[in-house]
């Protein structure tokens, strides 16, 4: 099926390690923190990083709606403008510059603007494709958010993060409801069947409050 053929290449993509590790590829080396940030390279770059990723999920979702007209990709849209603001909160408590494009569908990272223009590509083929773009969008989310927590002493990183885990999860359990009400059952591919189940028999959470 041709979904099934444009999803295995974009796992390609993202299996061969450069969208997890790829805050450090950047050309554009305006993400590195000058002499008044307080913050590690390593956090800064990851930070930057975690912005433009939730800029992905927000046009990839502003796009899938435009294609199915379905209220599931408005209503995250929304959630993950949230998370970007949340972001550009901390960017600018940490004194960094904001580097990510204005544009929709635009992106400095270089594997994002793959990966993008992947999944958009993808997303196109039916409304099922399109809530596995969902799908594995959040897959990504949540583990690199985890992987960010991990490595960073920062605890107001570290509770920012875990808001936008929360928002993750709660995403990931819209579109499976989404997926089996249209009669597709999905597999995941990041995470464990183990840690993808508990999410998904998880009840709505609230997200902690960082301020």
């Amino acid at each position: 099926m041709k979904t099934v053929l444009k999803i295995a290449a974009l796992m390609l993509i993202l299996t061969s390690g450069t969208i997890f590790l790829s805050c450090d590829k950047n050309d554009n080396d305006s993400t590195i923190p000058d002499d008044t940030s307080l913050l590690s390279a390593s956090d800064a770059e990851g930070l930057i990083f975690m912005r433009e990723e939730e800029k992905l999920a927000r046009d990839s979702y502003f796009k899938m709606y435009e294609l199915w007209n379905a209220k599931v990709f408005s209503n995250i849209s929304k959630s993950e403008q949230t998370h970007m603001d949340l972001l550009l909160d901390r960017v600018e408590q940490f004194k960094l510059k904001d580097v990510i494009s204005q544009d929709t569908g635009k992106f400095v990272n270089d594997d994002l603007q793959k990966l993008y223009d992947q999944l958009v590509d993808s997303g196109k083929d039916s409304l099922i494709a399109a809530f596995i773009v969902g799908a594995t969008i959040e897959e990504v989310d949540i583990v690199d958010l985890i992987k960010y927590i991990d490595i960073t002493d920062n605890e107001d990183l570290k509770c920012t993060y875990d808001v936008l885990l929360t928002g993750s999860r709660n995403h990931m359990r819209s579109f499976e409801k989404n997926m089996k009400n249209a009669g597709y059952t999905y597999t995941p591919q990041f995470l464990s069947q183990t840690d993808y189940d508990a999410i998904i028999n998880g009840s709505h959470e609230k997200p902690n409050n960082c301020n």
